[in-house]
């Protein structure tokens, strides 16, 4: 994949009929495997001849041929998102059997054809790198850490108290990281203790 990821904004369909058989591509931007294996079980057409499928979340993924022979659906369409640069992603494929087989090149083709061209179709934005920070300050600078966040497009994941202070944590741009970090050592005067709770991961 290209270095330039994107991640879907909405769930997003595309139907076409090949050799008499019915293609239905359905995609959508998924958090988390089981947010994945959720969306499958909601579009799944129990009663089509295939539901083939994969899912991308960063270095995770998946597929599945779902019958059809090994090679010719599952890994098509995760091909088709590797070519459409798009992650955190769930694509599923469903086929309605027409009665013309299509061979094994043609499966090939049908179903990372009709992936791709949902997946050109989405609407999408670029996938933003995030950080994830904790802010250990006193409760005298607590309200203007918590005031200035959104200027660092920072958002508030929880706020923890102690005799001594409280811990916020934080999760921004990972672009925005050294920036936010400085002026949180400017803002508290040099007291307040910045500590990266994880590495670098695609927000």
């Amino acid at each position: 994949m290209s270095e330039s990821l994107h991640v879907l904004v909405a769930a997003c369909r595309h139907a076409q009929d090949i050799r008499k058989s019915r293609f239905l591509a359905q995609a959508a931007p998924v958090q988390s495997v089981e947010q994945a294996l959720a969306f499958l079980h909601d579009v799944a057409v129990p009663a089509a001849t295939h539901n083939c499928w994969a899912y991308r979340i960063g270095q995770d993924y998946r597929f599945n041929d779902d019958g059809e022979p090994g090679g010719t659906a599952g890994r098509p369409i995760l091909q088709a998102i590797e070519g459409a640069s798009v992650d955190r992603v769930m694509v599923v494929v469903t086929r309605w059997y027409g009665g013309i087989k299509l061979g094994a090149g043609g499966l090939v083709r049908a179903y990372g054809g009709t992936a791709a061209e949902c997946l050109r179709l989405a609407e999408r934005v670029p996938l933003v790198a995030m950080a994830r920070l904790a802010v250990r300050c006193a409760f005298a600078d607590l309200a203007l850490l918590k005031a200035r966040c959104p200027t660092w497009d920072a958002r508030i994941e929880s706020e923890t108290f102690d005799a001594e202070g409280a811990t916020l944590a934080l999760e921004l741009p990972a672009e925005r990281l050294e920036e936010a970090c400085a002026r949180i050592i400017d803002l508290t005067r040099g007291h307040a203790r910045v500590r990266r709770l994880d590495h670098e991961s695609p927000g």
